[in-house]
């Protein structure tokens, strides 16, 4: 996957922005990223929009940027030239992305039917748009596609919010969301720069879903896990399941170990969405991870640990 696509996939959610002026641009994108969601598809349907990326891209260089709204080979270029890594367009126009792919830039054209998303694919774009999203029968129009285009993938926008991006980004085909529910034309305008944090923070909790899986008891050998397995079913009347390598109490809420594992007295699991995605943003919060124990399956990271314990306890990701 090219990087700028691996980057939109990591963090998840990119904000949909029309600036009203030159001066929201840095604390509107600084709110953004304190939020969590450090990127944003200012779309050229206002006149200060190329002016408006090429600040933050000089300013904020850590900001992952896109032009949205482009409609010609002309706009294409201005936004390329003033920072912004990947050019989105509401439809599918052959010229523009055959010219945006010969400069070397990354094209999302909008698409709403197979026919689009094929022609747009065989032309070289790796990444489509798929707009209006709900309008267009959403998520479950894009399992009936992505059967027959199986290395298609969406990035969806109009109608997604809070509600629904899980929906979304529950489909592995679809990468990344666009969005304008944690960023409102009045809260931009109120400049109600903490307010947009926030709701960037909801946003991002939401999307990743952590919650607790199990827990993991370490224990000196098969006897001692039987004794514990059947003290914990038996305070709470739940059933002992052995397995190989440990016990299972209850609906696997928890793992009792036959032997010593990962962490000193056991281990955390961790539920997620997505481990990729969890990384990436808890990485952003301070949150070191033992990359060397990532596992991955058919090409996507099912679980991996953090890289120190909490409480004596091993931590790990897993898909949930």
């Amino acid at each position: 996957m090219n990087p700028v696509i691996e980057k939109v996939y990591q963090i998840g959610i990119i904000p949909v922005i029309a600036f009203n002026s030159v001066e929201e641009a840095l604390p509107l994108c600084k709110a953004l990223a304190d939020g969590g969601l450090p990127a944003a598809e200012v779309t050229f349907r206002t006149a200060c929009a190329e002016e408006c990326i090429k600040l933050i891209h000089e300013q904020m260089p850590e900001m992952l940027l896109g032009a949205g709204t482009v409609l010609t080979k002309d706009q294409a270029d201005r936004a390329m030239a003033a920072g912004a890594s990947f050019i989105v367009a509401p439809g599918f126009d052959p010229e523009v992305c055959r010219h945006v792919i010969d400069k070397g830039g990354i094209m999302m054209p909008g698409t709403c039917s197979a026919g689009e998303m094929q022609q747009a694919m065989n032309l070289g774009c790796e990444a489509l748009k798929f707009f209006p999203a709900e309008a267009n029968g959403g998520v479950g129009m894009l399992k009936n596609i992505g059967a027959a285009l199986k290395s298609a993938k969406w990035m969806c926008t109009g109608g997604v919010n809070a509600k629904n991006v899980n929906d979304y980004l529950g489909y592995d085909q679809i990468f990344a969301v666009g969005g304008t529910w944690m960023c409102k034309s009045d809260v931009i305008k109120a400049g109600q720069w903490d307010k947009i944090t926030a709701m960037c923070k909801e946003a991002v909790d939401t999307m990743l879903g952590l919650k607790l899986v199990h827990i993991g008891i370490n224990s000196a050998n098969e006897e001692e896990a039987m004794a514990t397995a059947n003290a914990i079913a038996g305070l709470l009347s739940m059933k002992v399941a052995p397995g190989n390598s440990s016990i299972f109490v209850g609906n696997k809420e928890f793992e009792i170990m036959k032997k010593p594992g990962r962490g000193t007295h056991g281990h955390i699991a961790i539920g997620c969405n997505n481990v990729d995605r969890a990384i990436y943003h808890l990485s952003r919060r301070g949150v070191k991870f033992d990359l060397d124990s990532k596992n991955v399956k058919n090409g996507k990271t099912i679980s991996c640990y953090l890289a120190d314990e909490i409480g004596g306890f091993a931590f790990h990701l897993v898909q949930a």
